[in-house]
């Protein structure tokens, strides 16, 4: 992966693609024809994997109460989270057919249908996020395979912002990059990033994903880049984790975690870009 500082100095180029999707998380609920409220429900129960969330006069807010269970405890401890995306998929209970499959040993504990969404396949996708502060915070823009078609597995990362490794002048770096999972086509590329400027307040994270390769940008401003990508529509994964970090607690004075997103959009290349 290209990262900068040895990246040239460019700047996103908006022109060259056409808005297609403008979610402002606008009215009083969730469009159902794009948002699903619930995290990989097939390897969890129903109530822990529901979202907590509100819209309100600047966006979406994610949520994560200290009263929440974990998400799965049986494959993924303590973690815990709040989680909006883009399809569905399972086989039947019991099977081990399901979205991200991110271990061994996964069993289909609630079965879903499949639901195909928002499922974006190359141009442009941002988001503009303020992120959760609070040391165990992962706040993070996934893109991922559907999986109905196990090898369509591969897994974009728009961006991920950990609240403990944001400094008190706003100074972090981020994560971005490729992660095969199953997609055998796919190598492993995946990097923490430095950005300047203020990271505790909204900032606009977008992905330029094109046949072969993606480039990250953050306020426009060109971070990350690689000559690899997957091929086939991924849906999308905006979501809040409570991570079991080494050296934190669960003390109820720091919840509820909140992390907040104004919008989030994606653009179509136009012609013959």
């Amino acid at each position: 992966m290209r990262r900068s500082p040895d990246l040239p100095h460019a700047r996103l180029d908006r022109s060259r693609f056409e808005l297609v999707v403008n979610e402002r998380f606008v009215g009083a609920a969730l469009d159902p024809a794009r948002w699903l409220p619930v995290y990989l429900p097939h390897w969890s129960t129903p109530d822990r994997s529901a979202a907590r969330y509100r819209l309100t006069d600047t966006g979406l807010q994610l949520r994560v109460d200290h009263d929440q269970p974990a998400w799965s405890p049986e494959y993924d401890g303590e973690l815990r989270v709040s989680n909006l995306q883009t399809g569905s998929f399972s086989g039947p209970v019991g099977s081990d057919r399901g979205q991200h499959r991110f271990r061994d040993g996964l069993v289909v504990r609630t079965a879903v249908p499949e639901r195909r969404l928002w499922q974006p396949r190359y141009g442009l996708v941002e988001a503009r996020i303020r992120p959760s502060l609070h040391p165990r915070a992962l706040t993070a823009l996934w893109l991922i395979g559907h999986e109905a078609e196990p090898e369509q597995s591969g897994e974009l990362c728009v961006v991920e912002l950990f609240g403990g490794e944001i400094d008190e002048l706003g100074a972090t770096s981020i994560g971005v990059g490729v992660h095969p999972f199953g997609d055998a086509r796919l190598r492993d590329e995946f990097a923490r990033v430095p950005i300047a400027g203020d990271a505790r307040g909204f900032r606009t994270y977008s992905l330029e994903w094109m046949p072969g390769a993606a480039r990250w940008y953050v306020d426009d401003v060109l971070v990350a880049e690689v000559d690899q990508s997957p091929d086939y529509p991924l849906q999308l994964m905006l979501n809040l984790y409570d991570l079991p970090l080494e050296g934190t607690t669960r003390e109820a004075a720091g919840y509820p975690m909140t992390a907040s997103v104004a919008w989030v959009r994606e653009w179509h290349p136009r012609d013959g870009a």
